[in-house]
């Protein structure tokens, strides 16, 4: 079966990867590495993706600091991810620390808390408690596993009435 599907995948030259890959660039934000494994998926070799690579970045398909905003703003905004939660997506992604730090200075502060705080409000109308305690941490915990600053949770949280 892995020997058929092997034969029958078609291996693109680096004229045809180079268009391909133009196309998946513009379709959205890519980082680095996203395309690059596209491009080894693609059956091509280290030097035609290095080539590849550096002409998409010369030809500005690919920027790895307006992907790394894209994805920053979209998380958040979209998914309603922390910080934490980004930065290790990013990290997968192997954007290098700079690039997430100037992402993360493209957050609105206010705008930041202000989704944390929805997603507070909402949590604490659907979670049932034995008591404000138990309740409390049902909440800290989601909002943690959304990747938010445990200490704004427990200020914004601290400052809820229950």
């Amino acid at each position: 079966m892995f020997e058929e599907e092997k034969r029958n995948k078609k291996i693109l030259t680096q004229q045809q990867a180079q268009l391909k890959a133009e196309s998946y660039c513009v379709y959205q934000e890519r980082s680095q590495q996203e395309v690059r494994d596209k491009l080894y998926g693609w059956g091509l070799h280290e030097t035609e993706v290095e080539n590849i690579l550096a002409n998409l970045i010369s030809d500005n398909f690919l920027n790895e600091e307006r992907f790394a905003i894209a994805y920053c703003n979209g998380k958040l905004r979209m998914k309603g991810w922390g910080k934490v939660k980004i930065k290790q997506a990013l990290k997968a992604k192997k954007v290098s620390d700079q690039l997430i730090k100037i992402a993360f200075k493209q957050i609105d502060p206010d705008e930041y808390e202000g989704i944390l705080n929805n997603i507070i409000d909402k949590k604490l109308r659907e979670t049932k408690g034995k008591d404000n305690y138990t309740t409390r941490n049902k909440v800290y915990q989601f909002a943690l596993s959304r990747g938010f600053e445990s200490d704004l949770i427990f200020s914004l949280l601290n400052s809820k009435e229950l």
